[in-house]
């Protein structure tokens, strides 16, 4: 008599993730406001376009305006996104890569911090996407050509955004609508924000992630939540007993233990239970 074979888990063939409050720490924008000294004003927004009262259009174009950054604050923001990492980020990335998974960043962030912190983790930077920003290069002494290197003014104030779906509430359904024509197997979301809960219907799973902050919203719809500052859970979550390979074992049993430890809501029992199954020790 053959043995009862364990549950298959389906494995995620692309890994799209947010940027902010997901691969690292912080809001890009709320820190762009820390150093205008504009914080107070500008993050009571992005709380309530995150949580989902507010619609992103309404203030994304706003809240710039009012930290008015310089293209030297905006660099300045890719060495926060690094010191912020979560804690495993770019292993995590790595490995989903190893395995075989194409990962992308989808972010309603602005596109220089986002490319540079994301091609840091491991990214391709033609799998990023974020938003584009206009700078008034007559700003401040533009005249000093040795004070700007590269030809880039660093004192250029902030002009306008660039045309962009992700300044808009529903834009991540575009930019993963782009991805899944070119990458159509199973794809998976992680993200944090309702920006990222309302493109679920895009993808085949979606995770949220509080790991960073934790949105009421995104934990009660979310089919998978994670709890945990830390990512390994999307390893086996995303591969299954595929990412228990070496050199990535030990990856995919912190994970495994974090979700075997309540670090990780299913909204239903029964999914749990079958994914549990699926990933049993060997």
């Amino acid at each position: 008599m053959l043995s009862k074979l364990p549950p298959v888990w389906p494995v995620s063939d692309v890994v799209i993730f947010d940027c902010d409050s997901t691969l690292s720490g912080v809001e890009g924008i709320d820190e762009l406001a820390r150093m205008a000294g504009r914080l107070e004003d500008v993050s009571a927004l992005t709380r309530r376009a995150m949580s989902g009262d507010a619609p992103l259009e309404s203030v994304y174009e706003y809240r710039l305006a009012v930290s008015n950054p310089t293209q030297a604050q905006v660099s300045h923001l890719r060495r926060v996104y690094r010191e912020t990492v979560i804690a495993d980020a770019r292993e995590v990335v790595t490995a989903l890569q190893d395995l075989g998974c194409q990962v992308f960043v989808v972010s309603s962030g602005l596109i220089e911090p986002v490319r540079d912190f994301g091609a840091w983790l491991g990214v391709p930077r033609d799998h990023i996407y974020a938003v584009g920003m206009e700078y008034d290069q007559l700003a401040g002494a533009w005249w000093r050509y040795w004070e700007q290197p590269g030809g880039q003014n660093p004192n250029a104030n902030y002009l306008a955004i660039k045309s962009s779906p992700l300044v808009s509430t529903g834009g991540k359904r575009v930019a993963i609508d782009r991805i899944r024509q070119q990458f159509p197997g199973r794809a998976m979301l992680v993200g944090d924000g309702t920006s990222d809960l309302e493109a679920r219907t895009q993808v085949d799973l979606f995770v949220g992630f509080g790991g960073v902050v934790h949105r009421e919203r995104v934990a009660a719809q979310a089919p998978i939540y994670v709890k945990t500052p830390y990512l390994s859970p999307i390893l086996p979550i995303g591969l299954g007993r595929l990412g228990n390979k070496p050199p990535w074992r030990y990856l995919f049993a912190d994970g495994r233990q974090r979700i075997e430890g309540g670090e990780v809501v299913f909204r239903d029992a029964s999914v749990r239970e079958t994914f549990l199954a699926a990933i049993q020790r060997t």
